[in-house]
């Protein structure tokens, strides 16, 4: 039976408190050597704090070094990441934001989607950045990358 990592478990009755809500969840879960990653938004994981409000690249370069640190965690990097989904509350706002994450993953080459959506969780959220990546053998093996 293959085990499953859950990194960062939460509930969201602590990280919503101003919803009805009592789920456990995590920010990461590893399994068999794939890392799937929580959306990320622009809110510090050890405070809950939303960062950048009204600025949707500081959100998105939070989101980015989010996903860095939980991959890390994970023992894995952006280097590994397989495929983004991108999630806008604006379409106007693409541009700004593939321009971070391009930043970021410079010479990755995920495969990739954006979708517009009405809403995230909270209003203030203008992006949010879905990954999963893989744990490569010299990430592994503790090679540099």
């Amino acid at each position: 039976m293959p085990t499953h990592t859950r990194i960062r478990p939460f509930n969201t009755k602590d990280t919503y408190p101003e919803q009805n809500l009592d789920n456990d969840l995590c920010q990461a879960v590893v399994a068999g050597g794939v890392v799937y990653l929580r959306g990320q938004i622009g809110q510090d994981l050890e405070t809950r704090e939303s960062v950048g409000i009204g600025d949707v690249e500081a959100q998105a370069e939070k989101a980015m070094a989010n996903i860095a640190m939980l991959l890390e965690e994970a023992g894995s990097s952006l280097d590994d990441i397989v495929k983004v989904v991108i999630y806008l509350i604006d379409p106007r706002y693409r541009e700004d934001v593939y321009r971070v994450v391009g930043r970021w993953l410079k010479g990755v080459f995920p495969v990739s989607t954006g979708i517009v959506v009405s809403a995230l969780a909270r209003p203030e959220w203008l992006v949010e950045i879905d990954a999963t990546a893989v744990i490569s053998s010299t990430v592994a093996d503790g090679a540099a990358r």
